[in-house]
């Protein structure tokens, strides 16, 4: 009978694994073995990512098979599955709960987009960074980790919370240990005390993906590092046989070390794979080694959850014969499986309520601003999914790099105080971003913008924000506000703001373009708002004193002027007036959505002085909708607007217009322009089967359908004169914004091909 067999290479894994809030040297004591008749048996499981999914099938093998497990120890992700084991959870409950998870959503930086105010979704919406840092205490800083564990944080929070008060994990349903690295030291730690969830997060901390954990003083990374098979910390745990499961990744072949990432993912792979060699080599023939074949699926395949599972216990289950030396009657399997329910039930049953609500980690200036923004309150029960809503808010305001909570005993009445653990984003709180924007008809007509942001956080304890923006380019602007948060709960604000900028406009006559002038603008204004959900996640309304200072100089004249008032070349104007402005964005991407809503609408009523001479009343609104909705792959993304001003100053031929890539696609950009504009856009696409990489979450394929038009005078706009344009494309979502390459027509216009990085 084959006892073990030696895998054919190993290593550690780049998304992955769990360990644990507490902590003792690798020279941990062994739990005293129960008296029994039979040996005592532990369940060693490996890290290596996604791919430890499939411990949950051997789990189930292992329970059809009877075979009773005393002491669970693992590394990484074999520290997840092992201690949510360990902690109560049956292979059945494990395999349904992953079955569930998100996974491509678990690791985001972001919370979900929905879930963000309307001020970073516009944020977000106006551009996508192609470098974001920080700047604090005098320097430059870029963001920690390369993915954020904060959702995944609360769902180990949620799965180990009756182990909370537990004074070691010896106390668990099955003793457990979970094994971490000491990343300033290189030593091994083996957690066997205090917070379950904290365990199984600093084992998983794998270095440049997870930001370590701190525990105790020491800053704490994947134990894969040491010991990604800890058979020697079951031994000491005083285990007789070990069954020990390994799926760390096989060392890759030369075709990926052509890379700075893929050589220093080898590296790590082979200092793991070294000490899993040393593990397997002190194996003994009452030992087993369970490795199931899972080819080339990698540490990051989390989408391929089932199939994992499917290979782990397929592979356990071709091993059963070697699992009946381990089995128990249906008698003692029962017995057994009864002794871990009564401990379950009994951590369960130690409910209790919150008798005060502390903030760990951030000065004492936020502490009653944020306290504001929550739910939970003192004197009532624990309500775990009110505290999980609170922390996703305050995830949401992208000021906190962590946040976690955890439950203090307070007295034996039950009373707990619920802590909540708050990092500050260590690159704040001044935060800068890049940007561009180019586009391109490949017949001469071309456009450059960079675009560059800084925020400034926190500027008072009341949580006041200082932006501003800057574009260089065919086009400049620049802009800065004040925006300062009103009321005990941030329900209302006051926002001063003042920008200009100069922009190129095209003037058409009917024969073509006939001038092109340069508009520059300077605008002032002041705003009283109220965010419209929690944190105004729903959107905001404003309402507010607004006055602007407009001159068009001309750059360049040719082509007939005929049907074009030569006074639109050299015009002044001065707009003051009430503003009123709604913003709405519930889309779950900024860039090829797939699902949600995004409404806008400004109204502007006043006075308006032309050339510092004639002087009218004016009205101006502007309205969009864009809806979206998808089934599978295939996406139908329909937006409208309606716009209109009563009074066209002299000079402002463009107050409203169309042309450019879905803009009425096949026109030039302002070639369509009036006081009254009416356009609808109707956009297929299908999100292509490319993985996503880190360059660009997905790839797609489409097309559009493009009506609308501008009338000078409200008067004359009918249906009658819509003009079409159309677009087929295909485009990514990159880490510089939206990418399109286009073909584009209109009857009344151009046919061609354009491209288009950036914002529409």
């Amino acid at each position: 009978m084959r006892m073990f067999r030696r895998p054919g290479g190993w290593a550690f894994v780049l998304l992955t694994a769990f360990a644990s809030l507490t902590f003792s040297p690798a020279t941990a004591q062994a739990a005293d073995p129960a008296p029994t008749a039979r040996p005592r048996i532990a369940l060693v499981l490996s890290g290596g990512g996604a791919r430890g999914l499939a411990h949950i099938g051997v789990l189930k093998v292992l329970e059809e098979a009877r075979v009773p497990v005393d002491i669970v120890v693992g590394t990484s992700m074999g520290a997840i599955v092992g201690g949510l084991y360990a902690a109560g959870m049956d292979p059945k409950e494990l395999a349904d709960e992953v079955g569930a998870l998100d996974w491509g959503g678990l690791f985001q930086r972001s919370e979900p987009r929905q879930n963000l105010s309307q001020r970073l979704k516009e944020e977000d919406f106006e551009m996508a960074p192609l470098i974001e840092l920080g700047f604090r205490d005098g320097e430059f800083r870029l963001p920690t980790g390369a993915v954020s564990t904060r959702s995944l944080e609360v769902l180990l929070r949620r799965y180990t919370l009756a182990s909370r008060h537990m004074a070691t994990f010896d106390g668990l349903p099955t003793p457990f240990r979970a094994v971490a690295t000491d990343m300033e030291t290189g030593e091994g730690v083996v957690l066997d005390h205090g917070d379950l969830a904290g365990a199984l997060r600093a084992s998983m901390s794998v270095p440049g993906v997870f930001s370590p954990l701190e525990i105790n003083g020491r800053l704490l990374g994947d134990g894969g590092l040491v010991n990604n098979l800890p058979v020697d910390v079951a031994r000491r745990m005083g285990a007789d046989v070990v069954i020990a499961v390994n799926i760390g990744t096989p060392l890759a072949g030369r075709d990926t070390l052509g890379t700075l990432l893929g050589v220093t993912t080898q590296m790590v792979n082979i200092l793991t794979e070294q000490n899993v060699k040393r593990s397997i080599e002190s194996l003994t023939p009452k030992d087993l080694l369970i490795a199931p074949p899972l080819g080339t699926i990698s540490s990051a395949d989390f989408g391929r959850g089932k199939e994992l599972m499917d290979i782990g216990y397929g592979y356990a289950h071709s091993q059963r014969r070697e699992f009946e030396r381990f089995a128990v009657s249906p008698a003692d399997y029962a017995q057994w499986k009864q002794q871990r329910h009564v401990q379950l039930t009994s951590a369960q049953s130690r409910g209790g309520w919150v008798s005060e609500i502390r903030f760990d980690g951030v000065d004492k200036a936020r502490v009653e601003r944020i306290g504001q923004l929550i739910d939970s309150e003192a004197g009532q029960p624990l309500d775990v999914p009110r505290v999980e809503q609170d922390l996703r808010l305050l995830a949401a305001t992208g000021d906190y790099e962590r946040v976690d909570y955890h439950l203090e005993r307070q007295g034996a009445d039950g009373s707990e105080a619920l802590v909540v653990r708050l990092r500050e984003n260590d690159w704040g709180p001044n935060y800068l971003r890049m940007g561009l924007d180019l586009r391109t008809d490949f017949e001469g007509q071309s456009a450059f913008n960079l675009r560059l942001s800084h925020n400034r956080r926190w500027l008072n304890g009341s949580g006041a924000e200082w932006r501003n923006r800057l574009q260089l380019g065919e086009n400049t602007a620049a802009s800065t506000e004040i925006y300062q948060p009103l009321g005990a709960h941030g329900d209302q604000f006051v926002s001063a703001h003042i920008g200009g900028g100069n922009r190129r406009v095209n003037l058409y006559t009917s024969s073509g373009q006939a001038a092109v002038v340069t508009r520059s603008n300077l605008s002032v204004g002041v705003d009283y708002g109220w965010p419209l959900g929690l944190l105004g996640h729903l959107g905001e309304a404003r309402v507010g004193l607004v006055s602007t200072w407009n001159r068009t100089t001309p750059e360049l004249i040719g082509g007939s002027l005929t049907g074009l008032d030569p006074k639109l070349l050299t015009q002044r104007w001065n707009d003051s007036g009430l503003r009123f402005a709604l913003a709405s964005d519930q889309l779950d991407y900024a860039n090829f959505p797939t699902s949600g809503h995004r409404l806008r609408g400004e109204v502007v009523g006043g006075v308006r002085h032309i050339n510092g001479g004639d002087t009218n009343g004016f009205l101006r609104w502007d309205l969009s909708a864009t809806g979206v909705t998808s089934s599978g792959p295939h996406t139908l993304n329909l937006g409208a607007r309606l716009a209109r001003t009563n009074r066209l100053a002299v000079g402002a031929i463009d107050e409203f217009s169309l042309g450019g890539f879905q803009q009425l696609s096949g026109f030039r950009i302002g070639q369509v322009g009036g006081s009254t504009l009416a356009f609808g856009r109707m956009t297929y696409y299908y999100r292509l089967p490319v993985a996503s990489s880190p360059l660009a979450r997905a790839m797609f394929a489409g097309g559009s359908l493009e009506l609308g038009n501008a009338w000078l005078k409200p008067g004359s706009a009918s249906l009658r004169d819509l003009l079409v344009g159309r677009s087929l494309f295909v485009g990514a979502d990159t880490a510089l914004g939206p990418l399109y390459l286009s073909v584009v027509s209109a009857p009344r216009g151009y046919s061609g091909l354009y491209l288009f990085l950036g914002r529409p």
